[in-house]
């Protein structure tokens, strides 16, 4: 496929909704993530508790990339082809690649490059697991699966599962990140028609 054909392909796909997005929780964080959202502490007695509100910004990116597999022709997308299949991982790959690049730009201007690595790592996570929520219970719930674990970083912070605190080069934060996208990218890939295929064998 031609450039021209992705131009297409990206606006039935709603690339250019998906980068917008993508680039205005970048810019939401670098102005204002290090805000505290207050919560309370469990067992606390009323004290507040807060979490700097750029931890919790890429499941915001990560949904939103999922977007881009929904759509007026994404029951099409899942009868395709393996050409069509390939065609739509380089095409969420670009997003992905993109919406990483812009948002780490904008982190390591604001903050500093570990914050910029730290954010791009989280929100590969939070994509892993919001295609495997898609997948799942469906392109409108791909929030789903990303938001209870965002519950759980939060109520019980700073511990080892928190890969929105841990530093840039925590090798089991970047382990986790590399299962959740594995595990998200196979589910995308197991359509219908791969699955009965693979069934009958």
């Amino acid at each position: 496929m031609t450039g021209s054909d992705l131009l297409r392909y990206g606006r039935v796909h709603r690339g250019v909704a998906v980068l917008a997005a993508t680039a205005a929780i970048a810019l939401l964080s670098a102005f204002f993530g290090g805000t505290h959202i207050a919560l309370p502490s469990i067992g606390s007695g009323g004290v507040t508790s807060g979490v700097p509100f750029r931890h919790e910004l890429p499941l915001l990116s990560a949904v939103f990339l999922t977007a881009a597999l929904d759509g007026a022709m994404s029951a099409h997308d899942e009868m395709g082809a393996s050409a069509m299949h390939q065609f739509r991982l380089k095409y969420c790959t670009g997003l992905t690649v993109t919406a990483c690049a812009f948002s780490f730009s904008a982190e390591a201007l604001a903050v500093g490059p570990e914050a910029g690595v730290v954010f791009v790592r989280s929100l590969l996570i939070w994509l892993g697991l919001a295609l495997l929520s898609v997948r799942l219970l469906g392109h409108q719930l791909g929030w789903i699966i990303p938001l209870a674990s965002a519950f759980f970083l939060i109520w019980y912070p700073h511990n080892r599962w928190d890969w929105t605190s841990n530093s840039a080069t925590d090798l089991f934060s970047w382990t986790v990140a590399a299962i959740a996208l594995s595990v998200g990218v196979a589910g995308t890939a197991a359509t219908p028609w791969r699955r009965k295929a693979f069934l009958r064998r």
